[in-house]
């Protein structure tokens, strides 16, 4: 706390020097609000320094597997509800085909207890999860509440999955606030938790804090920060809205042209042959169904 006021009143001395003079400034006193309104502009500023720092990664991290980033893309990963880890499809594939070919009974690739076979198995082990006090279990305890309409249950549940780290429930909240639903409707509110996750490595909320800084409050510049970071990352979604903004002539040559390298070099950091081979078998009963109708 001591560092963070420090940083502040460094931040207020700054500004006076490069800042016109106030009206009134000589002879200024605590009551006209000067020095309230420098410190709450100091601390805006100190919060856009984080709030536009490049992450290092996405909050989902890497597949503890093969230890390559999790796609960003939900349905090319797992999450295991014994144990709520989250591993890439290409891993759940090979462990799948190792069983098969060594006849051994189906088990998770983490904890090893036995693959749930059922919806009743399935919220069995997340209600375990839950009672250990595992953010991703209440997340996804919360999501299934709102999933059911239940809107105060699932605040209940992301309220509490958020307070423990989870940065899915901080995404999450931001909707129930932006929506009114479970809980009263406040714009703050939803911008904070939008904010809190995006600094936290969600793509997802990155890209969403860059269409309402361009639709709701007219920035572009800050929305085009955002598009860059999330693009970064390999958010295929905001490497295509960039593109949109480069035509506009929103973004300039240089800044595009690295952003565009940035993006390949992450979506090519999320693939494997393990993952591949998941996919093009996905693609293989997708084209089997549409023939058989």
């Amino acid at each position: 706390a001591a560092e963070v006021d420090r940083q502040i009143e460094e931040i207020i001395m700054l500004n006076q020097k490069h800042l016109p003079l106030h009206e009134h400034e000589q002879g200024c006193t605590p009551k006209c609000g000067c020095q309230e309104q420098e410190r709450e502009r100091a601390a805006e500023l100190q919060r856009d320094e984080v709030l536009f720092r490049q992450p290092e990664r996405t909050h989902l991290g890497d597949c503890p597997i093969c230890f390559l980033p999790l796609p960003l893309d939900p349905y090319k990963s797992t999450l295991q509800s014994c144990c709520s880890k989250v591993i890439c499809k290409g891993c759940r594939r090979a462990n799948k085909l190792r069983g098969v070919n060594k006849n051994l009974n189906h088990t998770c690739l983490m904890c090893r207890q036995p693959t749930p076979r059922s919806e009743k198995d399935v919220n069995m082990y997340s209600m375990k999860r839950v009672a250990t006090n595992d953010p991703v279990a209440i997340q996804e305890r919360g999501k299934k509440h709102y999933q059911e309409g239940h809107d105060r249950d699932a605040f209940k549940y992301w309220r509490k999955a958020a307070e423990l780290g989870n940065v899915d429930a901080i995404y999450l909240l931001s909707l129930l606030y932006r929506d009114g639903r479970g809980v009263e409707k406040n714009e703050d509110k939803e911008w904070y938790q939008l904010e809190e996750a995006a600094m936290a490595g969600h793509v997802g909320a990155r890209f969403t804090l860059a269409h309402n800084e361009k639709s709701r409050r007219g920035s572009t510049d800050r929305a085009v920060k955002h598009l860059v970071i999330a693009a970064n990352l390999g958010c295929d979604y905001s490497m295509k809205a960039l593109k949109q903004c480069h035509t506009n002539g929103e973004v300039d040559d240089d800044k595009f042209t690295a952003a565009l390298h940035a993006h390949q070099a992450a979506v090519d950091a999320m693939n494997s042959p393990q993952r591949e081979e998941q996919a093009n078998f996905e693609r293989s009963l997708e084209e089997w169904f549409c023939a058989d109708k």
